[in-house]
């Protein structure tokens, strides 16, 4: 099967139909196609071999857009077995099929019956197949064809990221780039120029300029001016088909702003300004602004004023406002209108950020001149001193001038003065003032111990004006004179002990007084002169505002007297002196050797150690437990049985084996050793009451004289022989454990057995170098030595 298109408006498609056409013709017109044969023979391996297809096949090509009102026409499928007869049925599958794509099942034609968008599907995979009609079986194999859609220039560009803002710094070179725009077109970009695009510029000439080939945006014209014209609106312009005519076309604008650099020295408005100033203005206000203009924006119109000359220099300041970018003129010093009534300041403004390619556009300064005229104002009157301090006695009669404050008119007209204190507090209170002269006088007795200074505020104003008011601080020190006499510096408790020695010191004494150093500062000690001489007590002036208690006597008793009184005269060296008299309390008190106290109360005597009473209960309790310990411990001793020793010469190792728990190791009726220490002492053999013996009771081997030389071992054995002959024995196991300990060494026996009858040369006095743990053992050992020595 072939297929045919008649719509090959390709040159190389014509040819390559063209081709295929000529190809069959060689070949009669068919080309037979032979399935995939299989031979299954015996013995032989299955051999594939390569299909070859009935039909010469190529791409098809449909027009997108096709507005017309028949189907478009896309190709014609042919089959070599088709004879014309309308056997073969043709077979259309795949993308679109039926839908986009129809075939005449009869001749094989394919038409479009949709206009397609190559932008939104650029081809469509189909497969062909040709059956017969009758049997509905393929007469070839199953092929795949693709239709392609052929672009039309039907897409216009378009800037996907316009409009665009953008700046560029004023005065820059020509040819500066400032942004680069792309257009993208929709249009197959590999078939035609339907996708070559070219740019150019409709609005923004002959200030900017674009390249048609890469879209950059450049300045057209040297030095652009920001302060001329700030900003720009350029239209660029992208047309398809290489720019040729019929081509679409898509535009955009891009915003430019010029940025500015600092290429505008600032400029004052004038040369010469005046300013006028009240002589009344307050150092530190601000009285006056000045500005320099500046074209450019930003930092590069930022400047900096300052005073360069003038004889107000000193008398004024200027600062910058960063906000306003104006000097603000500010007052360093008062004005006097009558001493000087005019100033002249030379003020220059400079730019603080300077860009070096454009200092030929300079200087980026300018200067000014500032005259300042001082306006005369009635001003209030003015005291001769900003402060006054003054003093007075104490005791200083009601009506006593203390000072006088002075102020006058500055004016040129001189008015009178008033005067008047502010009683805003009650310290006003104590003085006067007389309104025309300024004296101020006492109103109240004053005490320096109370009070030693006053703080007031005088008013001055003048006649002709009284709204006009100036103040001053008057300070008045109250002057001390010796009216208060010396007394104890505190209430102190004096202790002497009663194992006190005579010129023993006992308590050291200050004392205190109101008035200041120069009325008191020397003090003066001693006992009262009017009393008896005191018996017990003395005291000794230390000549350095501190005296001495001495004791008079030895030994001092609480039962006696446990409190003693001592007048203390105390003066000072004030003009004229003054004295006081205090009684100082001294008490008896126990104390230690060392001086310490323990107690100062009669009633303590019950507890010498100088216990609370809490403590003494504790101990009464610690004591009584313990005496109850003791009780309990005594009362379980003697409720012990006896013990196995009644005497220190039986002493013995008793080795008992039982397994009921008994009482103890002093248990000893369990079981009797006696016959294995005395094998003599063994009672006869004694045989069972409620069983007959059968046979007649072995005889002994030896006689009872031969047992006290007979051996524990042979009588161990012995006896276990009787007790395996014996019929009389229980007709159970029975276990009899003795206490043997075997042969006697060469050493001799460690056994305590029969250790009070035998004699030995050992010599115990040894133990008692075995320390404390054998003290009882030792003494024990030595007793029994010394008895057999006697």
């Amino acid at each position: 099967m072939r297929i045919t298109s008649t719509s090959c408006i390709c040159p190389v498609l014509v040819c390559l139909c063209f081709v295929q056409r000529c190809y069959g013709a060689a070949h009669h017109g068919s080309i037979k196609v032979t399935r995939n044969q299989t031979k299954h023979i015996e013995g032989e391996t299955e051999v594939h071999h390569r299909p070859k297809r009935g039909w010469v096949w190529n791409q098809f090509f449909v027009l997108e857009e096709h507005m017309g009102p028949d189907p478009q026409y896309v190709g014609k499928l042919h089959s070599n077995s088709d004879k014309g007869d309308g056997s073969v049925k043709y077979i259309l599958t795949g993308e679109g099929a039926g839908t986009i794509f129809i075939i005449d099942d009869t001749t094989g034609d394919i038409h479009s019956t949709k206009s397609l968008d190559r932008e939104q599907k650029t081809h469509y995979v189909l497969h062909a197949q040709a059956i017969d009609r009758r049997t509905n079986k393929p007469l070839e194999p199953e092929s795949e064809f693709i239709i392609k859609v052929q672009d039309i220039n039907d897409n216009a560009p378009k800037f996907t990221d316009g409009p665009y803002i953008v700046t560029v710094p004023e005065m820059s070179e020509m040819g500066t780039s400032v942004l680069q725009v792309t257009a993208t077109d929709a249009d197959d970009p590999t078939y035609g120029n339907s996708a070559r695009v070219v740019y150019s510029i409709l609005q923004g000439q002959p200030y900017f300029s674009v390249d048609p080939k890469t879209g950059v945006i450049r300045t057209a014209l040297h030095n652009m001016d920001r302060e001329a014209r700030e900003h720009y609106s350029v239209v660029i312009q992208a047309k398809d088909m290489a720019g040729q005519v019929g081509g679409l076309s898509g535009s955009t604008t891009v915003n430019i702003t010029l940025t500015d650099v600092n290429d505008n020295p600032p400029r004052f408005p004038q040369k010469h300004y005046q300013l006028y100033v009240p002589e009344s203005a307050q150092v530190g206000s601000a009285v006056g602004k000045i500005k320099a203009n500046d074209a450019d924006t930003g930092s590069n119109a930022d400047m900096k004023y300052t005073i360069i000359n003038g004889d107000g220099s000193g008398v004024f300041s200027i600062s910058t406002d960063k906000e306003t970018r104006e000097g603000i003129i500010s007052l360093k010093k008062p004005l006097n209108y009558e001493k000087k009534k005019s100033y002249t300041l030379n003020i220059e403004g400079a730019n603080t950020h300077l860009d070096f390619r454009f200092s030929h556009l300079g200087p980026f300064k300018d200067v000014t001149m500032l005259k300042i005229i001082v306006g005369d104002v009635d001003e209030p009157p003015l005291f001769t001193m900003p402060s006054y301090v003054m003093e007075v006695y104490e005791n200083a009669k009601i009506g006593t001038a203390v000072g006088t404050v002075t102020a006058q008119d500055p004016d040129t007209a001189n008015s009178l003065v008033r005067y008047f204190i502010d009683h805003n507090t009650e310290e006003d209170r104590y003085f006067t003032i007389d309104a025309n002269t300024g004296t101020i006088k006492t109103a109240k007795i004053f005490d320096r111990e109370e009070t030693p200074w006053y703080n007031i505020t005088v008013a001055a104003s003048e006649i002709d004006n009284p709204e006009l008011v100036s103040h001053v601080q008057v300070g008045v020190r109250i002057l001390d004179i010796n009216d208060n006499p010396p007394e104890l510096a505190r209430e102190y408790d004096a202790v002497v002990c009663e194992n006190a020695k005579p010129g023993q010191v006992i308590q050291t004494i200050t004392a205190t007084d109101k008035d200041n150093s120069a009325n008191g500062a020397r003090f003066h000690f001693s006992l009262d002169e009017g009393l008896s001489l005191n018996p017990n007590f003395t005291l000794r002036d230390n000549e350095d505002n501190t005296a001495s208690i001495l004791t008079r006597r030895r030994r001092y008793s609480r039962t006696t007297q446990d409190t003693y009184y001592l007048p203390v005269l105390i003066s000072d060296g004030g003009v004229p002196p003054l004295s006081s008299s205090s009684t100082l309390t001294i008490r008896v008190c126990a104390c230690e050797k060392d001086g310490r106290v323990r107690t100062c109360h009669a009633e303590a005597f019950l507890s010498s150690a100088g216990l609370s009473t809490g403590a003494l209960i504790a101990i009464l309790l610690c004591v009584v437990i313990l005496l109850a310990i003791v009780v309990l411990f005594i009362t379980l001793r003697r409720s012990k049985k006896e013990p196995l020793i009644i005497s220190e010469e039986d002493v013995r190792e008793n080795v008992v084996t039982y397994d009921d728990e008994g009482g103890g190791e002093e248990d000893t009726e369990a079981f009797d050793i006696t016959a294995l220490r005395n094998p003599s002492a063994a009672e006869e053999l004694k045989y069972r009451r409620d069983v007959r013996p059968e046979v007649k009771p072995v005889l002994r081997h030896h006689a009872s004289s031969s047992l006290d030389s007979i051996d524990v071992q042979e009588f161990i054995k012995q006896r276990l022989a009787e007790a395996d002959l014996d019929p009389s024995v229980p007709p159970y196991d029975s276990l009899q454990t003795y206490a043997y300990e075997g042969h006697r060494s060469e050493a001799g026996s460690i056994s305590s057995l029969d250790s009070a009858t035998t004699h030995s040369d050992q010599d115990y006095n040894y133990l008692g170098d075995w320390g404390p743990e054998f003290k009882k053992l030792a003494e024990l050992y030595g007793e029994i030595e010394s008895e057999r020595t006697t």
